[in-house]
């Protein structure tokens, strides 16, 4: 029994070594050195075949796809003449003109006062009175004055006077901080790249010192 038991390590310590030498890699299938240069460089498939491709490529894919471009805001009096400039360029269809309404901003106002130290002194005696305000600095006519609240309109500002004249406050008054205004701006929704290379083309003014960027929201 002892004999077999030496004999049998001796043969695996034979094995053992014809394996570590690489004698057996056909009959095993696993190498005792794993797969390592240059070996696994000699098992590629047509090497010489794998391009890395730039960064560039990925850019100009990116820029290519449609985008939302606009340009603006232009005034009633403008539009008309920079969707004329669009006509010589672009088709007909390709674009369209959106219209915002801003309405007005009217504030419960005290000034204008002609110096800051005036100012301070007025601003001082809302403290006292626990009354809220912020410095007007524009438009010029209201700046150097105060605010005591914005309104979206006229009824509720003149509430709101009522309401500070009777906490103690005598020099008051409604004003607008700015009108209702209408504005336009040109929109093309889906530009491709065509497009895209047109519009990049025309000065800034042509379109009366617009130019087409990505739209700021798609309402």
């Amino acid at each position: 029994m002892l004999r077999l038991f030496v004999l049998v390590l001796v043969l695996a310590n034979i094995g053992f070594y014809a394996w570590t030498q690489g004698m057996l890699d056909g009959v095993v299938g696993a190498r005792p050195t794993g797969d390592r240069e240059p070996e696994r460089m000699a098992k590629q498939v047509n090497p010489d075949a794998v391009r890395v491709l730039p960064p560039v490529s990925a850019v100009a894919v990116t820029e290519a796809a449609p985008a939302c471009l606009e340009a603006g805001p232009y005034t009633p009096a403008q539009i008309a003449a920079a969707e004329g400039v669009l006509q010589t360029v672009l088709p007909a269809g390709s674009w369209t003109t959106l219209k915002t309404e801003t309405p007005p901003v009217w504030i419960v106002y005290m000034g204008k006062y002609p110096n800051r130290e005036a100012l301070q002194k007025k601003a001082d005696e809302l403290k006292r009175l626990k009354i809220s305000f912020e410095e007007v600095r524009s438009p010029p006519e209201l700046e150097d004055g105060l605010a005591l609240g914005r309104y979206d309109s006229r009824p509720a500002a003149e509430k709101a006077l009522n309401d500070v004249t009777q906490r103690g406050v005598r020099t008051a008054r409604v004003a607008t901080l700015s009108p209702a205004a209408v504005s336009h701006s040109l929109r093309v929704e889906h530009a491709d790249a065509s497009l895209q290379a047109r519009l990049a083309g025309l000065r800034a003014e042509a379109l009366l010192g617009k130019s087409f960027a990505a739209c700021a929201s798609k309402s």
